[in-house]
């Protein structure tokens, strides 16, 4: 398995620490990114608290998001949507693989929703690589719950992560990332347009969860 260096923008929330530990379980070099390095490098010492004992783990540390991009081979993406394309416009990504797991989220009475970009003809994903056209964007990790993410599994092994991309030689490490989540490679599902129908599909799994009080994930079949 490649080892690879992963920044983590949005390090310091509930998603990006919990994808972080689980990549750092795999052994794979993470920097947690946050606009504050001492709020990153804080989190970086709970992570790396979190790994005593995790045989083959990775290190952990911290950075303002700028610094953690420079030398990292893929960016994950774990912010909220609300300042997204203002934060993915000023980051440095070019030549970069980045891997957004966005979901442009709103909730009233009814519960969650999916947000509508672009018309309907557009992403979070998508709006990233508008953002950046010297990156390339892949979608992904965008169904598994930072509590499961955080919680005593060793993987999640009753979940699947679908990856979106228009490269097929960019969503390679992302598939093979996924392995540190969930013990087996990721599923190509298709191209990067594909996040319209991904990123609101987790308003779907809040609604399950509220209604089962569980942390529902995605499991595909007959592949």
């Amino acid at each position: 398995m490649t080892s690879y260096r992963i920044a983590v923008i949005g390090g310091t929330g509930p998603q990006g620490k919990g994808l972080g530990y689980r990549f750092a379980r795999g052994g794979h070099t993470v920097v947690l990114g946050s606009r504050a390095a001492e709020k990153a490098e804080a989190t970086a010492a709970e992570v790396t608290e979190r790994l005593v004992g995790v045989e083959g783990a990775g290190t952990v540390t911290g950075a303002a998001n700028a610094a953690a991009c420079a030398d990292a081979d893929l960016v994950l993406l774990a912010v909220p949507y609300d300042g997204h394309d203002e934060l993915v416009a000023s980051l440095p990504l070019a030549g970069k693989v980045v891997i957004s797991c966005v979901n442009p989220l709103a909730f009233d009475k009814r519960g969650a929703h999916g947000l509508v970009i672009d018309g309907g003809e557009g992403s979070a994903a998508e709006s990233a690589q508008r953002l950046q056209p010297e990156a390339t964007v892949v979608g992904a990790f965008h169904h598994v719950s930072a509590v499961t993410l955080w919680g005593e599994d060793d993987f999640l092994a009753g979940e699947d992560i679908l990856v979106v991309g228009d490269k097929s030689d960019a969503k390679e490490p992302v598939m093979e990332l996924a392995a540190s989540v969930t013990g087996r490679p990721g599923i190509d599902a298709g191209k990067l347009r594909l996040a319209r129908q991904l990123e609101p599909l987790t308003a779907v799994l809040i609604s399950i969860n509220r209604k089962y009080k569980t942390h529902s994930g995605i499991r595909i079949h007959g592949v």
